[in-house]
């Protein structure tokens, strides 16, 4: 410690030195920059300019100024003496074109002898002060260097006590934040939690409440749906009830008996009407261009809607009213009819296609052949028929739908369909599945593929064909 107090006053005096050594390296680097910018004596003093080559350009204007208009001396004799007169007429004859240039020559010299008194006087002042400024550079050089040596010491105090002053509040600046910050974010983390909390809790109650509505609306809908649907098939069958029974004996073989809701049914068995519709999009392509266009046994209607989107025109027949009823709510075209006497009822050709959609199954197998028959009759050259049935070769079908509906009479295998079509005169035939097994038993995949392929196929299967 002892040694730190003793070579402190050595490094500050070291340091003042040094300081003086700056001032001085600049105050020479000053002079250099005038010096090299301004000439100087041989003794480094500032040159004053020199007026004696001015003072000699003055006196010989001058005295051009004094010869204009005078004529030079010449030797004695008459000759001479007649010159000389022609010289001085022709001079006073001038004196008028050459006054101007007379005035002007005394005025710039004029002007020279000014700007040599002003010269003059800036010589006498730089003297001047150029030896005040010797004078005051002998006289307090002393003076500047004890005063500069004051002036260091006492800034290196201030500044060392300043920035003393400066860390002290710096750091108790520091650990205010800090104690404000940790402070803000305890109060912060505790208010968020709180509203996270809160808004929880009410979010799950208002969501329990509204499942709570929806559902009760839901219910409420439901059996207001059912009620509406029981009602009006009852009074469809009090209708039927009513009306007075066809002269002809038993109703047509593929009529459907009236004890059974078989909107109901066709929701539950068959499918709802979207997925139908889904499925029924893939003879889009084949009825394209069909500006008549019959389904045999439309139902709900999904075909017809289908065709309805894709700007194909096309009716339904189908035997239930209450299925007729739903269709025409639908905007759709379709009769009450049987399609037998219906078939038979229309001119022959006089249609472009005709489909049929899960219908020949509900007829007597003797029956089959005469509706292939009747469908080719009723086409144009060129029209497509469509006949849509379940798959008989596929096992799934019989573990699943087809027993399920009571009309259903015996199923047709693909081969023995395709060969009424050929019988009928249609050609070009194509047999397409549909409904893969494995959608609807998931079970079935574990199957190996060559046994799901060749016993679990497609459930449904469509023979189509152009009349020739």
């Amino acid at each position: 410690m002892a040694d730190t107090e003793q070579t402190r006053p050595a490094a500050e005096a070291a340091g003042q030195d040094n300081s003086l050594d700056e001032l001085k390296a600049l105050l020479l680097e000053i002079q250099e920059r005038v010096r090299a910018r301004h000439a100087t004596t041989a003794e480094g003093k500032l040159a004053l300019p020199d007026l004696l080559p001015v003072l000699h350009a003055r006196d010989a204007a001058q005295g051009k100024v004094a010869a204009i208009g005078s004529v030079n001396p010449r030797p004695g004799g008459p000759v001479n003496a007649i010159i000389q007169s022609i010289k001085r007429l022709v001079a006073r004859t001038l004196n008028w074109f050459v006054r101007e240039q007379v005035e002007f020559n005394r005025a710039m010299v004029d002007a020279v002898e000014t700007m040599l008194r002003a010269m003059e006087d800036n010589n006498r002042a730089l003297a001047e002060l150029a030896g005040r400024i010797e004078a005051f550079h002998q006289a307090h050089v002393l003076d500047l260097k004890s005063y500069w040596d004051a002036w260091h010491t006492e800034w290196e105090r201030k500044l060392a006590v300043n920035e003393m002053q400066f860390l002290r509040g710096l750091a108790d600046l520091q650990t205010a934040f800090l104690q404000r910050t940790g402070q803000m974010e305890a109060n912060f983390a505790e208010r968020s939690a709180a509203q996270h909390k809160d808004f929880t809790q009410a979010l799950e109650k208002s969501g329990l409440a509204m499942q709570q509505r929806l559902w009760a609306d839901l219910e409420r809908i439901r059996l207001q749906y059912e009620g509406m649907i029981h009602h009006e098939l009852r009074l469809l069958r009090q209708k039927a009830a009513l009306a007075p029974s066809p002269a002809a004996g038993a109703a047509p073989a593929d009529a459907p008996p009236h004890q059974i809701d078989w909107l109901k049914f066709a929701e539950k068995f068959r499918g709802s009407e979207e997925s139908i519709r889904r499925r029924q999009t893939a003879y889009v392509d084949k009825f394209r261009g069909c500006r008549r266009l019959l389904d045999v046994g439309c139902g709900r209607g999904e075909f017809l809607e289908v065709m309805r989107d894709a700007g194909i025109p096309a009716a339904g027949i189908e035997l239930s009213e209450e299925l007729v009823a739903l269709c025409r709510g639908k905007g759709l075209e379709a009769e009450c009819a049987d399609m037998f006497p219906h078939l038979e009822a229309q001119p022959d050709r006089s249609f472009d296609g005709i489909f049929c959609s899960q219908v020949v199954e509900h007829l007597p197998p003797s029956r089959v052949p005469e509706l292939v028959r009747l469908m080719s009759a009723k086409l144009r050259p060129g029209g497509v028929a469509a006949v849509e049935t379940p798959n008989p070769e596929s096992l799934a079908i019989f573990a699943t739908h087809f027993y399920l509906d009571p009309t259903h009479q015996r199923p047709l295998p693909p081969a023995l369909l395709a060969f009424y079509f050929e019988e009928a005169g249609f050609g070009r035939l194509e047999v397409i599945r549909l409904a893969p097994a494995e959608e609807e038993i998931p079970e079935l995949k574990g199957l190996p593929a060559e046994l799901r392929q060749r016993f679990f196929g497609p459930m449904d299967y469509a023979v189509i064909g152009r009349k020739l």
